[in-house]
């Protein structure tokens, strides 16, 4: 682990700035928040005087001084194996993450993450301004669910990224599979998420405490077949980004996603099921919900970028079951 120093002299431009607001104007690869662990972390001088408040105020002839550390990944052991690549250029990558598959290394997940196969691909040509076991990951989905993610291969591009899903101006769809039907067919759920009481591995939703979750949906079929329960071909589009925010939001619904083993609809028992689907049900590890479609500003060229990806063969498999099956 390596230490490096910034020094930046103040202009007249700069006096009466807030210290956060100049550091984070002046250097565009870190984002807000990490300069403000950085000050509160006493890793900030200015004329070589410790400063620990955000709010103090540039004045003339300053010279701001921050020490941040370089960290290697030498603890997360690199993976051959290979992620599908959608997309990758100087700054970014957008993989297709397959189910079952973890983001980062974390109890019990120490290795062939998303992060360990892409340390095995591009080494140390990955942003490094975060959690250092998190190198390039701007952001998370769940294990069980596929799809989806940009990669930030630079602190730049990195720091322009997470703005961008702290402003909640990122494009984000999902599609999902869900038990019954949602009323009305299309709406909008706002709520607040937070951590259950009952199981802290679980989140729920609640009038007041935690943090505001706004989930659009539009029903894009619902199949009424003969022995298989009623299901909806659902999308959703983010707003917020809390943590298995679609899945809550089903539960609040009064439904759940189907394989989903964690946020399952109560009494949800079927009398007569074809075997077929029981067949195909069986094949999944988990909730069938997808990633589909990302979009956002390009950190360098601020181009608008888009990108989708079509269901996985298990999502597809049983899509097409239900598409052919006699009502």
């Amino acid at each position: 682990m390596k230490n490096k120093t910034i020094k930046i002299s103040s202009s007249d431009l700069d006096i009466g700035e807030r210290l956060d607001v100049f550091l984070s104007k002046k250097l565009n690869e870190f984002t807000r928040s990490n300069i403000k662990k950085m000050i509160n972390s006493k890793r900030v001088k200015i004329n070589n005087v410790l400063i620990v408040s955000q709010s103090r105020k540039i004045k003339a002839g300053d010279t701001v001084s921050l020490t941040f550390k370089i960290e290697k990944n030498e603890k997360i052991q690199p993976s051959k194996k290979k992620i599908k690549i959608i997309y990758e250029d100087q700054d970014l990558i957008i993989v297709n993450k397959p189910q079952g598959m973890v983001v980062h290394p974390g109890a019990g997940n120490k290795n062939d993450t998303l992060v360990n196969i892409l340390l095995g691909s591009y080494g140390q040509k990955l942003s490094n301004i975060g959690d250092p076991a998190r190198p390039g990951i701007v952001h998370r989905i769940d294990k069980d669910t596929s799809g989806l993610l940009v990669i930030a291969k630079n602190n730049l591009a990195h720091a322009f990224l997470s703005k961008q899903f702290s402003d909640h101006s990122i494009e984000r769809k999902y599609t999902a599979l869900v038990w019954g039907v949602l009323r009305p067919l299309k709406g909008n759920i706002e709520t607040f998420i937070t951590r259950s009481k009952k199981n802290r591995q679980l989140m729920t939703t609640d009038d007041h405490r935690g943090k505001k979750a706004i989930t659009n949906y539009t029903t894009l079929k619902v199949y009424n077949k003969k022995n298989v329960p009623k299901i909806s071909l659902v999308e959703f589009e983010l707003k917020t980004g809390r943590t298995h925010q679609i899945r809550v939001h089903m539960i609040f619904k009064g439904t759940s996603i189907l394989g989903d083993k964690k946020y399952k609809k109560r009494n949800n028992r079927f009398k007569k099921i074809d075997k077929k689907f029981i067949e195909i049900m069986n094949s999944f590890d988990g909730q069938i919900l997808h990633a589909s479609s990302l979009g956002f500003i390009h950190p360098r060229s601020t181009k608008k970028l888009e990108f989708s990806t079509k269901f996985p063969s298990k999502f597809k498999k049983i899509v097409d079951f239900l598409d052919n099956l006699q009502n």
